[in-house]
């Protein structure tokens, strides 16, 4: 009686183990996840009926339009088994986000899909780095700087009076000449230009006379 659970069991896995093998997947990259240079796409299209399969991309804000254009990254002929389809060089892309898409083409004529949503392109785009936080720098206080403390009022001494040089007066200069020197000299050599008028005057009245 034991033996018929335990064989329904192993049946159990080995439809799970089939279904998974005839699954069209994509085991590498995962969705949301940040590619960089050359990226090796992963995954499996040896479903029945396979007849050809083709992996391609698109931007994620459109994908869901039924009229998007998806961008050919590569065509296969013939079905592969949970191994590197491609190697994709993300540095001829755009940085931005994109969905991954892996179509296989049945000989009936339909097809089936598997997409991997919101792959990130940051080839030329920096990561964010996290700034950090600016610990606040404690001011000194006022006692900090006053290491003395106050004297009281009864100890407290005058404070010192300053006193400042005072200039020495220059002697006089001898060779200066000031506005009472001028004026004498100039009523003086007024004094002198009238005597010669007056002299010159006299000398020509007497030639005259003569």
């Amino acid at each position: 009686m034991l033996n018929l659970p335990i064989a329904m069991l192993k049946a159990f896995f080995s439809l799970i183990i089939i279904f998974q093998e005839l699954t069209l997947a994509i085991t590498s990259p995962l969705a949301g996840e940040t590619l960089r240079g050359q990226v090796e796409i992963q995954g499996r299209t040896d479903i029945p009926n396979f007849a050809s399969a083709e992996l391609a991309f698109t931007f994620s804000e459109i994908a869901s339009d039924p009229a998007a254009t998806w961008f050919t990254i590569q065509a296969f002929p013939q079905p592969t088994f949970d191994s590197a389809l491609t190697v994709w060089d993300t540095t001829t892309v755009t940085d931005g986000d994109y969905d991954l898409r892996l179509r296989v083409y049945l000989q009936d004529g339909s097809f089936q899909d598997v997409i991997v949503s919101g792959i990130k392109i940051r080839n030329y785009t920096p990561d964010p780095t996290a700034v950090p936080s600016e610990t606040p720098t404690a001011l000194p206080s006022f006692s900090q700087f006053n290491s003395n403390p106050a004297p009281s009022s009864s100890s407290e001494e005058a404070p010192p009076v300053l006193s400042f040089p005072t200039s020495t007066p220059l002697p006089s200069n001898p060779a200066s000449i000031t506005s009472a020197s001028i004026l004498s000299i100039f009523g003086k050599s007024a004094l002198v230009i009238l005597g010669i008028f007056f002299v010159l005057s006299l000398l020509l009245r007497l030639r005259k006379n003569t």
